[in-house]
């Protein structure tokens, strides 16, 4: 019997872009080395992800300029990704599709947060959109994308996280290969971007005999 056409599942695969913003990459007032080499891989995957209709997100910090985490107020940062600055915003040449949801983390003087999920509501829009498996890039590997990436797993969700658009700070040598290391372990699959769009590619078109 010839195969038949058969209409795509409902959506189960999302993409996150976390906090690939103006002060994380280089020049910024808290930049990741090669930060900026995350973009390409990422407009890739924003490009498919959007073409097949699936959901896309974005995190961002949006810190108030009282922020816990800045040097002023005895934190171990220096101010960075205040709400509204040049510096918060997504990076340039990001290529966010107009449908992309984002999600604003660490918006009170008193609360930080390295997960996307902590403090928001995005694990209700992923529940709410049907999600299943979370894809993962952005900045940076041994801080957000880690801790991310973690809470992903720890509420139940298949992560991939895109191993050529993410980018370690590496404070100390071989964090990033730590935090990766750590992130399989908990149940994380590495892939690049060109495997993960295959991948979408197979999902949108595949029939059943």
């Amino acid at each position: 019997m010839a195969p038949q056409a058969y209409a795509p599942a409902p959506c189960v695969d999302a993409l996150l872009v976390v906090d690939v913003q103006r002060d994380f990459l280089p020049g910024g007032s808290l930049a990741v080395p090669q930060g900026d080499r995350v973009v390409a891989p990422l407009n890739r995957c924003l490009a498919a992800f959007a073409a097949y209709g699936r959901p896309v997100f974005a995190s961002r910090d949006w810190h108030p300029r009282d922020h816990c985490s800045f040097h002023a107020q005895g934190g171990p940062r220096p101010a960075h990704c205040v709400a509204g600055s040049p510096g918060a915003a997504f990076a340039d040449g990001l290529q966010l599709p107009s449908c992309a949801q984002v999600i604003s983390k660490a918006t009170t003087a008193e609360r930080d947060s390295y997960s996307a999920f902590g403090g928001t509501d995005l694990l209700q829009r992923l529940r709410a959109a049907g999600v299943t498996r979370l894809v993962v890039g952005g900045l940076a590997t041994d801080y957000c994308v880690l801790q991310t990436v973690l809470d992903a797993c720890e509420a139940g969700f298949q992560v991939l996280v895109l191993g050529d658009a993410i980018a370690a700070v590496d404070v100390q040598p071989g964090d990033g290969q730590r935090a990766t290391a750590r992130m399989q372990a908990a149940g994380a699959r590495l892939a690049d971007s060109a495997q993960t769009m295959r991948e979408l590619e197979l999902a949108a078109g595949r029939v059943v005999h």
